[in-house]
């Protein structure tokens, strides 16, 4: 049975996780927050490899949770980067259209980028953006001049530092298996029982699960019908090394394809002057598993998560919905000069000679029982608890965001 003085628990410390926990700390100074994370420490999932953008808001349906989060989270992650002195550069964005079909789509990404309240953004013809980007080609561009760089992973760990400073709690090694809710029927309040593979239970007072690729399964464990799965993603980089890094300013990215949530091969100079291109994005049966899992967990669940990803209809109506983009993801990864050449269509004077291998990214990614990939974050709400069941990119730029957005709605439960 939960009292008052049983923890309110976040699940998951990437950085959703410890920002919401960090939130709900400060706002519920009387309520004790912990944090469990199933690795060895915080941030190793989709916090530590991503590509380190703090995206402007340019992408995203107006309107949309991703459009309106983007936007205020990086206000708010420029902020938090400002007093902690941590690493951001304002270092901008272009867009760019190889042709006049894709200078039509630019139109587009400019009334989406408008409507969001994005600052700055405009359409540049070729001899600006040159200007902007010497040796990138193209007939026009979209120019995010606000657009930044960060390291979210130390982002992270600063927020883990002040959920402490606040009287919180972090658990790593501590994975979670399941959530048991029984109805008291006083104030609608729930007793919940939190259930630790280590066969630990835990009592809370309510229960946020912020868990990334393991977000389907544990909200099935906890009770709860989800309508969609992760389907996970691995994106692979090149690394660029000099003479031809020197030919990247800042980021270059292309015109993307409007049936998918992803954002096409770019180039990148990271926050500690690496430059890379990428990534490729291929399905991925490995997910729910940060770095830092003992191995025989990972073995063990490797099995379980390929039969529940094939039962799923849609994931199987997934593959086959983008089939081709799926093949040319296979393609790309299977042979890296075709992801050479890809770049080599907006900077020609790359040498592919200078591309190494780099590192892989992580991206936890809801399918749709009709095999659509859920373009929005999405947050679902259960007897005492909440569970974020899809927060891809931009989630890490919007993270401080979705932070009061989740807090505001536990606070109001707790009320």
């Amino acid at each position: 049975m939960a009292t008052q003085q049983d923890p309110l628990v976040v699940i998951g410390a990437g950085i959703v996780g410890l920002a919401t926990a960090r939130e709900l700390q400060q706002r519920l100074p009387r309520q004790r927050v912990l944090v469990l994370e199933a690795a060895s420490a915080p941030a190793l999932g989709q916090t530590a490899r991503n590509s380190g953008v703090v995206h402007s808001g340019i992408y995203y349906r107006p309107g949309s949770l991703k459009a309106r989060l983007c936007v205020e989270g990086a206000r708010l992650l420029a902020a938090h980067c400002e007093r902690r002195d941590l690493p951001f550069e304002r270092c901008g964005k272009v867009i760019v259209a190889r042709d006049e079909r894709e200078r039509q789509r630019l139109e587009e990404l400019l009334r989406r980028a408008r409507a969001n309240g994005v600052r700055g953004v405009e359409i540049v013809d070729r001899q600006r953006l040159a200007a902007i980007e010497p040796h990138c080609v193209g007939v026009a561009a979209l120019w995010s001049p606000t657009t930044a760089v960060t390291d979210f992973r130390a982002v992270a760990h600063s927020l883990a530092d002040e959920l402490r400073q606040l009287g919180g709690e972090l658990r790593t090694w501590a994975q979670v298996e399941a959530i048991a809710a029984r109805p008291t029927g006083a104030g609608g309040r729930y007793p919940l029982t939190v259930a630790l593979a280590s066969g630990e239970r835990l009592a809370a007072s309510f229960v946020v699960a912020c868990a990334g690729g393991d977000a389907d399964r544990l909200a099935a464990a906890s009770g709860l019908a989800p309508q969609v799965r992760i389907l996970p993603f691995r994106g692979s980089y090149r690394t660029i090394r000099a003479p031809s890094s020197r030919l990247v300013r800042a980021l270059i990215y292309p015109i993307p394809d409007p049936q998918l949530p992803f954002l096409g091969v770019h180039l990148s100079r990271h926050i500690d002057g690496v430059v890379t291109l990428g990534p490729t994005a291929l399905p991925w049966p490995l997910r729910g598993l940060p770095g830092g899992t003992a191995v025989a967990t990972r073995r063990a669940r490797l099995s379980q998560h390929l039969v529940d990803s094939a039962r799923w209809p849609g994931t199987r109506r997934a593959l086959w919905r983008y089939r081709r983009a799926g093949m040319r993801e296979l393609s790309r990864w299977l042979w890296p000069r075709l992801l050479a050449d890809d770049a080599r269509s907006y900077v020609p004077a790359l040498d592919p000679r200078d591309f190494a291998p780099g590192p892989s990214g992580i991206r936890a990614q809801a399918v749709a029982r009709d095999g659509t990939l859920v373009d929005d974050f999405l947050v679902s709400e259960g007897p005492g608890m909440l569970h974020v069941l899809n927060a891809p990119s931009p989630a890490a730029t919007s993270a401080l965001a979705l932070a009061q957005l989740i807090a505001d709605r536990v606070a109001a439960r707790l009320r």
